[in-house]
């Protein structure tokens, strides 16, 4: 079915649309009032005609959709669908670290006083948001020492009996001691209340007495350390700048486009004070602004961040009443959108505006984050002697503790960076034993047989050496795909380095060398990793995260089966002993129906050991 036969099947309901390219991959994933309106718009003549649209349209072979209830399941469905397809076109807030607040649980009876980045409902007072974490932990011990409040964690607050290190130091006022009652620490709390709510004035005045009194009494060490007091307050409250003098919490948006790159630029205001701001850049995405606009802020606000009375954006949004709804759902009250042409609002647009030309000029300036990928790539295929550019690298290890918890790992880099929606973990059902070879057989055999649907990449790589490069080979041709993709081998090796034909001859001599090398197929000598090439690094970076991958699985296996722990708990059984009872015995169940005498056999293993891990397994499995 083509593409005009498929924009005649749209139904005028809402929903979200999935465009494909020539070789299926998803390109771009919205979400539609009228599925049929908005789709048409991109293919016929006389709809919309944004160079954007045609330029996205243009790449389309395919089309399909999914019909919703509403708009606001429709705006759901595309966020679960592109965080499981990760579509070129789409709009994704890579960076979602959020700017950090000051934490005071004044739900709690001694309410306790941190740095977090997550606003939950639960009770508690949240200041800010403020840009760097380092002054935000400046400034709450600032506030501990002027108020001396708990910062400790609920537990260890409910088992503390004696005064902490920071009640020696002046930080804390040991509310969980008992040296203070409940009606003293919430003058305190009332004090830092009133200091993080901007009404710091009594608090400047106070510091200002003592520090003209130490001066006046000749100590001079404590007068600088409140001047330096003063300096750090007059500091945080110089950064927040009064920008609305209605005191409201306002979020800005602006955008600024290139030809590489998009640039969405927030301001974030907090009481009527300019509280943070941030730039965040995208490769050119090439969309209409009130759609790139639209795709940012519902992006910007699917986490726990705090939701302003008002937002504050360029352009007049065409989904405007469902991101207001939305938007109003979470916060659970009123929020308003909205689009100004003049007056202090509007100011607050074009100061927006301008950072993010800035920020979009030193983006421009930079070296481009794609070009040293690409190099890279272009610089790995030359040096594996690949046909053509690895764009897409799957790499896999095995991970076991002996036969009982053994799993293979995937993981994928596109582009050199990691792709994590396309990892996968495979549990080792059929190897007999700690059978490394038999266990990477089994892992390539089922990626390569289905996949998932997942295509082909353009080079696997293998942790081992010779012996797992030729079982991946083997696989690979059983499968019918010798040819269809390239492979190679990254193995540490404690040999000799290949040697040149000058050394060979004898005309002077080299040292052995130990390092990692590559091994490729039909190649006799391997390739010995430099450092500092750029490929190499890719290709260690690739190895270490697929071994990360790997032992982290098996650690959570682990930790829930208790299977490991029963030989780490016996004492003398280290590594190198577990690995050669493994080896000997194939599992638990194994060393647990051995003979005293037949554990003996096994190097490192004594008597007394030996009764040690009989008892052990015993104790542990009964």
């Amino acid at each position: 079915m083509n593409i005009e036969e498929k924009l005649k099947t749209l139904p005028a309901s809402p929903g979200v649309y999935v465009m494909k390219g020539i070789s299926g991959e998803i390109l771009y994933i919205g979400k539609a009032k009228s599925l049929r309106s908005r789709v048409r718009s991109y293919f016929r003549k006389g709809g919309d005609e944004r160079y954007a649209v045609k330029f996205l349209a243009a790449k389309v072979a395919d089309i399909g959709f999914i019909v919703t209830a509403s708009e606001k399941e429709a705006l759901l469905l595309e966020d679960t669908l592109c965080k499981r397809h990760r579509p070129k076109y789409n709009i994704r807030l890579k960076d979602s670290k959020t700017y950090v607040s000051i934490k005071l649980t004044v739900n709690e009876r001694f309410p306790r006083i941190s740095v977090t980045r997550h606003i939950k409902k639960d009770g508690a007072r949240y200041f800010g948001p403020y840009v760097s974490a380092r002054d935000v932990r400046g400034t709450i011990k600032l506030l501990r020492k002027v108020f001396a409040l708990c910062a400790c964690s609920p537990a260890v607050f409910r088992n503390r009996v004696r005064p902490c290190l920071d009640f020696q130091l002046g930080l804390c006022s040991a509310p969980a001691a008992g040296l203070i009652g409940e009606a003293a620490y919430a003058k305190l709390v009332k004090g830092a209340v009133m200091f993080l709510e901007g009404r710091n004035a009594e608090l400047m005045k106070a510091l200002k007495e003592q520090m003209a009194g130490a001066a006046k009494a000749l100590d001079f060490e404590e007068a600088a350390r409140l001047r330096d007091k003063i300096a750090a307050i007059d500091e945080m409250l110089e950064k927040q700048r009064v920008v609305s003098h209605r005191g409201e919490d306002q979020d800005v948006f602006a955008m600024a486009r290139g030809p590489a790159a998009d640039v969405m630029q927030t301001l974030l205001i907090r009481g009527g004070r300019l509280a943070a701001s941030g730039g965040y850049s995208f490769k050119a995405t090439h969309l209409p602004d009130d759609e790139l606009l639209s795709s940012f802020i519902t992006e910007y606000y699917r986490g726990g961040r705090h939701i302003p009375d008002a937002v504050i954006v360029p352009v007049r949004l065409d989904d405007a009443p469902l991101i207001r709804e939305w938007l109003s759902e979470k916060a659970g009250r009123r929020i308003a959108l909205i689009t100004p042409v003049k007056g202090d609002k509007s100011k607050l647009l074009e100061m927006a505006r301008v950072n993010a030309l800035e920020t979009l000029k030193k983006k421009e300036a930079a070296p481009s984050t794609d070009n040293i990928r690409a190099s890279s790539i272009e610089a790995l295929k030359k040096r594996l002697r690949l046909k053509n550019p690895p764009e897409v690298i799957e790499a896999f290890d095995i991970s076991n503790i002996g036969a009982d918890l053994a799993a293979g790992a995937m993981v994928t880099f596109a582009n050199a960076e990691p792709d994590k929606s396309r990892y996968r973990l495979y549990r080792i059902r059929n190897a007999a034993g700690p059978d490394d070879y038999a266990m990477m057989q089994e892992t390539l055999t089922r990626r390569y047989s289905g996949g998932g649907n997942l295509p082909l990449p353009g080079l696997i790589l293998i942790d081992g050496g010779k012996g797992q490069l030729n079982i991946a080979v083997k696989v690979l041709s059983e499968l019918g795909l010798k040819g269809k993709v390239e492979v190679a081998a990254l193995a540490k090796d404690k040999g000799e380095a290949p040697r040149s034909p000058e050394e060979s001859k004898g005309l002077f001599k080299k040292p052995a060398a130990k390092g990692e090398r590559i091994y490729l197929p039909n190649v006799k000598d391997p390739i010995l990793l430099r450092e500092g090439s750029a490929p190499d690094l890719l290709l260690r970076r690739i190895r270490d995260e697929v071994h990360r991958f790997a032992v982290s699985y098996i650690r959570r296996l682990k930790s829930r089966t208790g299977i490991g722990s029963v030989l780490d708990n016996i004492p003398g059984i280290g590594p190198k002993k577990r690995k050669a009872l493994f080896e000997r015995f194939a599992s638990i169940e194994g060393i647990r129906n051995s003979s005293a005498e037949e554990l003996t056999a096994v190097d490192g293993i004594t008597e007394k050991l030996a009764r040690a891990i009989k008892e052990g397994i015993s104790k542990n499995l009964h």
